[in-house]
C-alpha cells in the first residue's frame, strides 16, 4: 500500500505555495526540490524585471517622451543582456527584443 503524502514548500519570492506530491527520500533530492525552487524564484523575478522594464519603455514611446525613451531604452537593453547571459531568454530572442524596441523608437524619431 503506497501512502502519498503532500508536503508544502513556501517560496518567499513568489508569495505563493507549491505542492510537490510524494516526499522525496533520498538526501540529494529533497536539496533538488529546494535548489528548484528558488531557482523558479529568481527566474520568474528576472521574467518580472525584464517584462517591466520593456512596459516602461513602450509607456514612453507611447506618450511621446523621446529624450526619456532614449535613456530607458539604454536601460531596457541592459536588463535583456543580463535575461539573456542568465539563460532566462535565449540569445536570439534577446536579440529579437532588442530589435524591435529599436525599431519602435525609430518610429517616433
Amino acid at each position: 500500500m503506497a501512502l502519498v503524502l503532500k508536503i508544502y514548500y513556501f517560496i518567499y519570492h513568489l508569495d505563493c505555495f507549491k505542492e510537490v506530491i510524494g516526499l522525496p527520500i533520498i538526501k540529494s533530492a529533497k536539496k533538488r526540490v529546494k535548489t528548484s525552487a528558488k531557482k523558479t524564484a529568481q527566474n520568474r523575478e528576472w521574467k518580472d524585471r525584464l517584462k517591466g522594464a520593456i512596459k516602461s519603455f513602450e509607456k514612453l514611446v507611447e506618450e511621446g517622451n523621446t529624450t526619456e525613451a532614449k535613456d530607458q531604452l539604454h536601460e531596457t537593453f541592459k536588463v535583456i543582456d543580463k535575461a539573456a547571459n542568465r539563460g532566462i531568454i535565449h540569445k536570439n530572442n534577446a536579440a529579437r527584443k532588442k530589435s524591435r524596441l529599436n525599431k519602435m523608437i525609430n518610429k517616433t524619431a
